[in-house]
């Protein structure tokens, strides 16, 4: 049996505070490359399959249900964060996480046999419990395993996975599609999970929890219900539906009756889904906020600006996706590099400021864009966009983690992550309402101003003006119109996406203004503070567990492990 390395105690000899993290070593590094691989698939899967969905439902049907391929994957996905990050505090991650990637390779398998539409759907269902789990746990378990004070550079590193993935995505998504067929975009990420399930199962091996309290059941039965019911009606609402419409509002109400029940539950169970306290802490809650504004302001770039590119200037669908890799290289560098920063000075509120203003800034700079402008104009404001959220995107999380006990670092990560979903969720919904408003009104009196021939022969032709915006994000309906029509189209549109964006900047700028009163808390360079009348040894050496710098005897893969003094738990 290896002895261990001489910095890691192995007795319960007393030390005045728990041992110093000093690096990830080999192992721990094959874990880190293992939650990298996790997250990459789980991200790459929301991003790979949109230039897929004409193809899709082209050859399944349900054209008039496709956004359900999306729906479906993050109703679930948003219903699961909260619930997984509570069970991993109380029984452990590990095969938490294990369990969400089978999930999300069997819901891989499932949708690339699909049958039918419907298939599918529940397919993309079961990828997002998968994804649901994946993508909390991978940020929860760099917690466990990495101090705050080094954490930054690997939350930097997992802040690039997602801008790499929006770049690569789209155009694996369209390639592959168009020489493989689409069943292959699911097919393609399994290799990935495979990989990433081995480095788990074969290295990460954290400290085990004592089993506590019962599973918050009540809190489950409030929570999923009201927020799949309060999510569809964001999503169905100004398109399946009128916002004031019976079917929205009443089912705004039924979710708002069982989410304040939930509350309710939540501050008398033992075990809370989402304990009560953490909302009432300032830099808990301000940071949620924060993150929540952000991600509103982040989902409306993604989505938008495509739809900016094809309807305004003109770019072809297939290339509209390429259009926003400036955007993401800025902000992968800039995560990077923050993450670097961060383990370097230890501050992280200046990021926080620095990324609500420069992001606010390159909202002005896309909400000014008018028709007519060169493509340089918008790659400028994406540029700055990008750096906006590479600098505090994945801060939020840092932030939280910090002042969280490691007994709660699952249920906070989670829910960081969870009123992210949110925010992406409403935003997206809220500027899909603002732009159809907006398009309608500004194409017709933009074809309103047209000179009076002009108009006589398009009522000549028997087109109607209400009915021509339909044509603008679509080339083969475009092509088939007059060509003075064209013009004023792009430039009603180039009106409308002014206005979306412009919606957007209050998002910004409340990310700010919340960003401002986030206090500076020093970060931790130990994974937890000494608790008094604990076994520092032991605790010291359970501290680096996870990270490839225990020692041997702490594995059980490859040896007893050794017996712990009478008044210490075993802990998961």
């Amino acid at each position: 049996m290896s002895s261990a390395p001489p910095s890691v105690p192995t007795t319960a000899a007393p030390t005045s505070a728990p041992a110093a993290f000093t690096g990830l070593d080999r192992q721990g590094r094959l874990v880190f490359v293992g939650l990298m691989l996790g997250m990459f698939v789980a991200s790459l899967s929301q991003t790979i399959v949109g230039p897929a969905l004409p193809r899709i439902v082209a050859e399944l049907g349900g054209v008039e249900y496709y956004s359900w391929v999306a729906t479906a994957a993050m109703l679930v996905s948003a219903v699961a964060v909260p619930i997984v990050g509570k069970l991993s505090d109380l029984y452990g991650r590990r095969w938490f996480y294990l369990a969400g990637l089978a999930v999300f390779m069997l819901g891989s398998i499932l949708a690339g046999m699909a049958t039918n539409f419907w298939f599918l759907v529940a397919a993309r269902a079961v990828q997002g419990l998968g994804m649901g789990t994946l993508m909390p746990l991978s940020q929860t378990i760099i917690g466990d395993i990495i101090p705050p004070r080094q954490r930054g550079r690997y939350q930097g590193i997992m802040g690039a996975v997602f801008g790499v993935t929006s770049v690569v995505g789209p155009l694996v998504g369209g390639t592959v599609t168009d020489h493989l067929g689409w069943r292959w975009l699911f097919y393609l990420t399994l290799p990935i999970g495979v990989a990433a399930f081995a480095f788990i199962l074969r290295y990460l091996h954290l400290p085990r929890a004592a089993q506590h309290g019962r599973v918050d059941l009540a809190g489950i039965l409030t929570l999923t219900p009201g927020l799949v019911i309060g999510l569809l009606a964001t999503t169905w609402g100004g398109n399946d539906y009128a916002w004031d419409s019976p079917v929205i509002i009443g089912m705004y109400a039924v979710a708002a009756v069982l989410l304040a029940a939930f509350v309710v539950v939540e501050t008398r169970v033992e075990e809370p889904l989402l304990p009560m306290h953490l909302l009432t802490r300032p830099v808990i809650a301000l940071s949620i906020a924060a993150s929540f504004a952000i991600a509103v302001a982040m989902f409306g770039a993604i989505i938008y600006i495509p739809v900016y590119a094809q309807g305004v200037m003109g770019v072809s669908a297939t290339n509209s996706g390429a259009i926003l890799i400036p955007l993401s290289v800025a902000m992968i560098l800039t995560s990077i590099v923050v993450g670097l920063l961060i383990t370097r000075f230890g501050n992280y509120k200046v990021f926080l400021l620095l990324g609500g203003a420069v992001l606010t800034a390159g909202y002005l700079m896309l909400a000014g864009i008018e028709y007519g402008d060169s493509a340089w104009h918008l790659t400028a404001a994406m540029v700055v966009i990008g750096l906006g959220l590479g600098l505090c995107m994945q801060v939020y999380t840092l932030v939280v983690q910090n002042v969280v006990p490691r007994s709660e670092l699952g249920v906070a990560t989670a829910a960081v992550q969870f009123f992210r979903n949110i925010g992406s969720t409403i935003g997206t919904a809220v500027l899909g309402t603002v732009m159809s408003a907006q398009m309608s009104s500004a194409i017709s009196e933009r074809i309103a101003a047209l000179p009076p021939e002009q108009l006589a022969a398009l009522q000549s032709g028997g087109g109607e003006a209400a009915d021509l915006e339909a044509s603008v994000l679509d080339p083969e309906a475009l092509a088939q119109l007059p060509e003075f029509l064209i013009d004023p189209i792009r430039a009603g549109m180039g009106e409308a996406m002014h206005v979306v964006f412009l919606t957007a900047v209050p998002f910004v700028l409340a990310a700010l203004v919340l960003s401002a009163f986030v206090e500076q808390i020093p970060l931790r360079d130990t994974l937890e503070a000494a608790e008094p009348g604990a076994q520092p040894g032991a605790d010291a050496a359970a501290e680096l567990a996870g990270t490839g710098t225990e020692p041997e005897e702490l594995h059980p893969r490859t040896g007893p492990i050794p017996a712990l003094p009478p008044e210490s738990e075993p802990r998961r």
